[in-house]
């Protein structure tokens, strides 16, 4: 018997090291599970400093380690400065900033900074082309869709994660606003989040929140956010939104538009469309107007109907306004909005794209001038190729851009593309390049039936040009 009460106390014991074990387990497990940012940590706040100096200071920026950088409208410019500041001051060396594209000063990215700061752009934004091209800074070809994957897949483990949030609401959630895209898969890997926290920056719903318990420091700056004025298209731009609200967007239709001039003047050019949706990387101001005047309901799409999706924005503070504490937009990851299966779900999809030239097989540059970085793949290739395999047989893979050069000099639509030229969408997937001389329609026609169409939609005084180009390079004429 005192055998067995051993062998029962034996017992006792591992049971209550099971229990200890399972009660570490639980813990791991339970700590595991709340690295999803919508779920509240128990007991843990935000420590609230003065500075952007002080919480990179906290956060223990140190040499040869990756910070992350929210990007687009909520870009932190504060934080961003204050990192630049003290990298400088405490002689970092080798710090990579990896981020979409950035508005606002990136004063890391100057020439004298080098040593301390590398800029690594998904997408190159202008305050840092300069930096890429004289090789202080780089930048990763990729699609959009793709960009979790760096992270999901620990190809890049940040550090320290910059973000920009709204202040917490009763609950204690915070919302990214502007800015979702491949945010959330870069702060769930960030060993320290640090917050800029504005009451300007849009409430915004879907994949936006995280609770104020995932922050580890946190900077109070309001400021508004960086904005783009929308600008009066041009006569040239008018007759692309044109040629492609008349001929190319049905009712009912799911659009995806970037920024600038051109998705503003096919926008413009809705006005008597129904039953419009939209399902977008991005968006801008010229969506505000197309809602209050009911065009755009969202009603027929199969998925998220009834609300407008994005994953990121830049527009002008009208813009902001109107997403602030708005249910009819979810802004979601990237790699779902961006994903090309999710795309070709949505009904009609109409995806209208610019780029920056043409050749005459069809071939586009979107991201470089000849060897010069400009900007990205970003998501033009992911809504093409969704489009280009909507389920419904009616989406629209739409390449607009003016037929010159601004000076008028240069066309466009070229012979071949530049030396060096980065080819982004493939001759094979092109389906409409719009013009403000017309629409060429590429898809089943032969490589000379394609240099005849994309030359009836090139400027007049380059026409000529052009077919010389093309029979020397096809050695027969182009034909219709």
């Amino acid at each position: 018997m005192a055998g067995f009460r051993g062998f029962a106390g034996l017992k006792g014991v591992l049971r209550g090291l099971d229990r200890n074990r399972a009660r570490q387990n639980l813990s791991r497990t339970f700590y595991t599970y709340v690295n999803e940012p919508a779920m509240p940590i128990p007991d843990r706040e935000p420590c609230w400093v003065k500075t952007s100096e002080e919480a990179v200071e906290r956060a223990g920026l140190a040499s040869n380690q990756l910070v992350f950088i929210q990007g687009a409208a909520a870009t932190p410019v504060e934080l961003s400065r204050g990192l630049t500041e003290y990298g400088i001051k405490s002689d970092v060396r080798n710090v990579r900033l990896s981020h979409m594209h950035l508005e606002g000063p990136a004063p890391f990215a100057n020439k004298e900074n080098a040593k301390h700061f590398t800029s690594v752009s998904f997408f190159i934004g202008g305050n840092v082309r300069g930096a890429v091209n004289e090789g202080h800074a780089d930048a990763i070809p990729i699609f959009l869709h793709e960009i979790p994957k760096i992270f999901d897949r620990d190809y890049m483990k940040p550090d320290i994660c910059l973000i920009h949030v709204t202040p917490p609401d009763s609950k204690g959630y915070c919302s990214l606003g502007t800015s979702v895209d491949c945010v959330r898969s870069a702060l769930v890997k960030s060993k320290k989040i640090i917050a800029q926290v504005n009451e300007h920056m849009p409430r915004t719903f879907g994949d936006a929140i995280i609770h104020k318990s995932h922050i580890d420091f946190a900077v109070e700056h309001n400021t508004p956010l960086p904005a783009h004025p929308v600008k009066a298209p041009t006569d040239k731009e008018q007759a692309i939104g044109k040629y492609i609200a008349e001929n190319l967007v049905d009712n009912g239709a799911t659009l995806q538009l970037g920024i600038g001039s051109i998705p503003d003047a096919v926008l413009a050019q809705l006005k008597c469309h129904k039953n419009l949706g939209v399902h977008s990387e991005m968006f801008s101001d010229g969506v505000v107007d197309l809602v209050n005047l009911g065009c755009i309901t969202n009603n027929e799409k199969s998925m998220h109907r009834g609300r407008i999706v994005g994953s990121f924005c830049v527009g002008s503070q009208k813009l902001y306004d109107f997403m602030h504490n708005n249910p009819f937009i979810e802004m979601l990851a990237v790699d779902y909005v961006n994903d090309p299966r999710i795309i070709a779900k949505q009904p009609k999809m109409t995806c209208i794209n610019s780029c920056i030239e043409v050749d005459l097989t069809g071939q586009i540059c979107s991201d470089s001038i000849g060897t010069r970085m400009y900007s990205g793949f970003g998501g033009q290739v992911d809504f093409l190729t969704g489009a280009a395999m909507s389920e419904d047989a009616l989406g629209k893979p739409i390449v607009a851009l003016n037929s010159t050069t601004a000076d008028g000099k240069t066309s466009k639509i070229s012979p071949t593309l530049k030396l060096g030229a980065g080819v982004v969408t493939s001759r094979a997937l092109v389906r409409y390049v719009v013009t403000e001389h017309g629409i060429a329609s590429l898809f089943g026609k032969t490589l000379r039936q394609r240099a005849h169409a994309l030359i009836q939609v090139a400027h007049p005084d380059h026409r000529e040009t052009l077919e010389k180009a093309a029979f020397e390079r096809l050695k027969r004429m182009p034909e219709p």
